[in-house]
């Protein structure tokens, strides 16, 4: 297990925060292609997970890293375009010259074809939280009261998203997503596409070694651990709460209780991690 590691703990002057904030990036474009790197050469697609407690920040992690892929993609092929193009050109012109302007027009390479182009879709973020069992459900079980414990996540319709993105490459697989603002799950949202061959997908439960979440990590291509202070998490956690309704005494209880416990368990299965990531989202992250 290895580490990537800032630190953003403390407020910074402009100059740092500027400082942090390259860095943050270089990291970022790192962990990009890393990522990158374990896509299959011959097809198929990757799964990368990023495991964490709530608040650690998995869900920015996983959508700035998602969109840094498909910029890394999209300008790579732009390159390899122009290159092309480049190359095109000059054996048109020196074609030209020797046999006159209707070679050279028969050497002019053709435009690109829509199906060559890079897909915008390369890399996809899938979030956990969209495996949420239903408030309703909740309800039924006694559990409202501690919804984001282990219990409360369909964790073998979770492991079940996680073989079809392997074995369903040839057609779209969607998967449910979470509306925090109604703190439930909605079916079929989010849309893996074919052309989509890294999957980000991010959860508090990834690296735990219990049925069914023990069978994650051997569908994952890597599982990194995204990690933060604990008054940082909290911080972000008590602000999150309040952002949705919760009053500033009930979100600092939530917070530090069912969210608390909650990061017990899941701060132990860091060793199970191939790489822990801390520090990367600060910049990005609200303070």
């Amino acid at each position: 297990m290895s580490n990537l590691v800032s630190d953003h703990s403390n407020a910074p002057s402009p100059a740092e925060a500027d400082e942090r904030s390259d860095a943050a990036a270089d990291a970022l474009d790192a962990l990009a292609r890393r990522a990158l790197a374990l896509v299959p050469a011959g097809g198929g697609r990757a799964v990368v997970g990023i495991a964490g407690s709530p608040g650690a920040g998995k869900t920015t992690l996983a959508v700035q890293l998602a969109a840094r892929v498909n910029a890394i993609v999209a300008a790579e092929a732009s390159s390899a375009s122009g290159s092309s193009s480049a190359s095109g050109s000059s054996s048109a012109s020196g074609s030209s010259s020797a046999s006159g302007s209707s070679s050279a027009s028969s050497s002019t390479s053709a435009p690109e074809s829509a199906s060559s182009a890079p897909s915008p879709h390369f890399a996809a973020h899938l979030p956990m939280d969209g495996y949420h069992l239903a408030n309703s459900t909740l309800d039924k079980l006694g559990r409202r009261d501690r919804k984001g414990a282990i219990d409360t996540f369909d964790g073998w319709g979770f492991v079940a998203l996680l073989r079809r993105l392997h074995a369903e490459t040839s057609h779209t697989v969607y998967a449910p997503s979470f509306d925090r603002t109604v703190e439930e799950p909605i079916a079929g949202e989010i849309a893996v596409l074919p052309d989509t061959k890294l999957v980000i997908v991010e959860g508090n439960y990834l690296l735990v070694d219990e049925t069914p979440w023990a069978d994650v990590k051997g569908l994952l291509a890597e599982a990194w651990f995204c990690e933060t202070t604990d008054d940082e998490r909290v911080r972000r956690l008590v602000d999150r709460h309040e952002r949705h309704g919760r009053t500033p005494e009930a979100a600092k209880a939530w917070a530090e209780s069912v969210d608390g416990k909650n990061a017990i368990l899941i701060e132990s299965t860091m060793p199970r991690a191939d790489l822990v990531v801390s520090g990367v989202t600060a910049a990005v992250l609200p303070r």
